[in-house]
């Protein structure tokens, strides 16, 4: 149990009246306990949760299939677990909650989460309890990150932003998507990352696509090529692209880079504590607009337990940044007219004066060169 992130949401308790709040999906579990229930992410039917109470020890929460794996990683707290197939979760959830004292508690339970039918068994089984929603509550405790997982995710940026250069540096004119993919796989596994999110290998005239993965289309001269990986570890995660040429620039590349690059220094000089998050946007539309390249509706957005969170960076929203924030920045046009897309995404500490760039392995100021 990560005592910092229990102390927090136990001052939110007393800010708000909470008898107690249920972390139930994979996201916030993880951020509660510091690790992940493997299936849980996988089968949404097969509920997990820490529920921590105002007072009193916390307990776990967990289907007979992964019992074994939580209570190794429990380090002694109190485990109830349901049969998949012979019971009721949300009866064995209200069972527990009854013995924790809380039948006639306020509970903050994640209603963005679990399932409206599984909501109203939870309460017909605890008619005298009451439920709030509480994931917008978790998603701000969120934003702001301890020491530990500021140091997690400086790990993750770097371990991405090392796969990446690792593989592009393996490939060569001829080789495929598909064996960029495969040194991606190999390096973000051998350096340390437990999982994967998200790959993407767009080349040539795929790569003006978004979220595209790897095909077997072959790397040619000329080709502009955009790689991105989230790699996870206990369920964080951290987003890097990074965006290379096939041996020589297209028509009009470089001077799309050159204007990128600007913007990513941009960006960074104006990320610190209080700085408007809709100014950082507008000014890297100001910029990107000096090639009249088509915009998008934001250059960042928080990063952490999902690949976006709060606070966004872009035209629809406005916050002030604080320090302890993990953001994604992300410079890119997807398709720039030329038959091409390109983006530098890195990740970025809001410092309590500045920012630090987390994804510090690979110089983007020129475009990376498949030889």
């Amino acid at each position: 149990m990560r005592e910092e992130i229990v102390k927090r949401l136990r001052k939110h308790m007393a800010t708000t009246g909470l008898d107690a709040v249920i972390c139930l999906s994979p996201e916030n579990f993880a951020y509660v306990s510091g690790f992940v229930v493997p299936s849980q992410p996988l089968m949404r039917w097969r509920h997990a949760a820490v529920v921590v109470p105002a007072s009193g020890a916390p307990a776990y929460f967990a289907v007979d299939m992964e019992e074994s794996t939580v209570a190794a990683r429990a380090n002694g707290a109190t485990l109830r677990s349901w049969g998949e197939f012979t019971e009721s979760a949300m009866q064995v959830l209200a069972d527990l909650l009854r013995e924790m004292g809380l039948d006639r508690a306020r509970m903050g339970v994640e209603l963005d989460y679990l399932p409206a039918g599984d909501h109203a068994e939870l309460q017909s089984n605890l008619p005298s309890a009451t439920f709030e929603p509480i994931e917008q509550d978790l998603a701000r405790l969120r934003q702001i990150k301890t020491d530990d997982e500021i140091e997690l995710m400086r790990r993750l940026s770097r371990l991405a932003d090392e796969s990446i250069a690792n593989a592009l540096a393996a490939v060569h004119p001829g080789d495929t998507e598909m064996d960029i993919a495969g040194g991606l796989t190999r390096n973000i596994y051998g350096l340390g990352a437990s999982d994967f999110k998200l790959m993407i290998v767009a080349t040539g005239e795929r790569s003006v696509y978004p979220n595209v993965g790897p095909t077997m289309r072959k790397l040619q001269n000329r080709d502009i090529c955009r790689v991105e990986i989230f790699s996870v570890i206990n369920g964080y995660h951290a987003g890097v692209c990074r965006t290379a040429r096939v041996v020589e620039s297209p028509p009009h590349a470089d001077e799309i880079w050159k204007n990128l690059v600007e913007c990513k220094y941009r960006v960074l000089e104006m990320i610190k504590p209080g700085a408007s998050t809709r100014r950082i946007y507008e000014a890297f539309i100001q910029h990107l607009g000096k090639l009249d390249l088509p915009p998008i509706s934001f250059v960042g957005h928080g990063i952490g337990l999902h690949l976006h969170e709060e606070p966004y960076l872009g035209m629809y929203s406005d916050g002030p940044l604080e320090a302890g924030m993990v953001l994604g920045i992300e410079p890119l046009v997807y398709d720039s007219g030329y038959g091409f897309g390109m983006q530098n995404k890195d990740i970025v500490l809001v410092t309590e004066s500045g920012s630090e760039l987390l994804s510090d392995v690979t110089n983007t100021d020129e475009l990376i060169t498949v030889h």
